[in-house]
């Protein structure tokens, strides 16, 4: 099955203005990103704070453009087309479903207007065929008609991100990507919104980019799970093997943060914070929390390792054994004393895209 979406060696790189006037640091959002979405498949992206995460989301819609590498949008080279051609192509066929309703609808415009905006963007069918289409919208989400005219401070947090994601619908999209759909909702909303998405990928047959800090509900929303790590992919699993079979051991410790209730375990400790993404360590930029770390982890960013069942691969000089328990792994990052020959190694960004 061709992809709906590729990127090959994507990398995102911000200017931020640090210590004066004139002094600029480099932030590296995403470095050599290599990732492929299918039609109708549900891909979940899991890591820490600022490890990319958002910035992969935005690169597959076309919201940020990569500072090098391609991305392929259904066969074609988003960036080579002509603005005209891309913003028809990338608008009409992915939604983006924000992190907090409040500010991702105008709040000066009724739901009606809201659903409406991107049918008159894109001029999709006549102006009575768009109001049709609002109302199916509204119903496709289990939004009351009565709200048509309601503004979104008037809305419920819950019916807001309904909005959201009728807006996110309304040109029916081969693509949609939830960037944390659910982290700015109360938890008794949250399971009737992820229901909500998942019903309406089978319905209507989408591909779902889930990202979130929620590696749970990722877990169980997806088809395939993503893990990032400043900026990085570190590891591609199917969704039920990745609690007990994963291979990179920033995976392992991550679910083992959130065990389950029947067999509770204590977590894999990882010293120290996540390193600046404005001077990554060199090497692997997770040896400087790694209980396995090495002088080899800190010399080369290793290649991907296909593991032994399909489509799982990881990024690691040292990976979990497979088979090995987390509940093992756990004793063995409690005993095991930081690695002496990476601890002189100086943080550096060691490829420039």
């Amino acid at each position: 099955m061709n992809a709906l979406v590729a990127l090959s060696d994507a990398h995102v790189v911000h200017k931020a203005r640090t210590g004066g006037l004139f002094s600029r640091d480099r932030v590296y959002a995403l470095t050599g990103a290599d990732l492929t979405i299918a039609p109708g498949e549900t891909v979940g992206v899991v890591g820490e704070s600022g490890c990319g995460k958002s910035t992969l989301a935005k690169v597959l819609v076309g919201v940020q453009r990569p500072t090098s590498g391609t991305v392929t949008f259904g066969g074609r080279d988003l960036w080579s087309l002509p603005p005209t051609e891309r913003r028809t192509a990338v608008g009409g066929s992915t939604g983006m479903i924000f992190q907090d309703p409040s500010t991702a609808l105008n709040r000066r415009l009724t739901v009606r207007q809201i659903l409406r905006d991107p049918l008159d963007v894109h001029k999709r069918g006549t102006p009575a065929r768009r109001e049709e289409r609002v109302k199916e919208l509204m119903e496709l989400v289990g939004l009351p008609r009565v709200l048509a005219e309601g503004l979104p401070g008037q809305l419920s947090g819950g019916q807001r991100q309904r909005v959201a994601i009728a807006r996110a619908l309304a040109l029916d999209p081969d693509l949609v990507v939830a960037d944390e759909p659910t982290s700015a909702l109360d938890v008794s909303v949250r399971a009737q919104i992820l229901n909500l998405l998942l019903d309406l990928k089978e319905h209507l047959g989408l591909a779902l980019v889930f990202v979130s800090h929620d590696i749970q509900t990722v877990r169980r929303m997806s088809d395939r799970v993503i893990t990032m790590y400043l900026g990085r992919i570190v590891e591609e699993s199917p969704a039920h093997e990745v609690t007990d079979s994963s291979r990179h051991p920033y995976t392992r410790a991550l679910f083992s943060a959130t065990p389950g209730l029947l067999d509770p375990i204590d977590p894999i400790p990882l010293v120290g914070p996540v390193p600046s993404a404005t001077r990554p360590p060199s090497g692997c930029p997770f040896r400087t929390r790694c209980w396995k770390a090495d002088e080899v982890c800190a010399g080369a960013m290793p290649d991907f390792t296909a593991a032994s069942r399909p489509d799982h691969r990881y990024r690691c000089h040292h990976p979990v054994q497979e088979g090995q328990s987390t509940r093992d792994l756990v004793t063995q990052a409690l005993s095991a004393s930081p690695a002496a020959a990476t601890a002189d190694v100086p943080l550096e960004h060691t490829r420039e895209p």
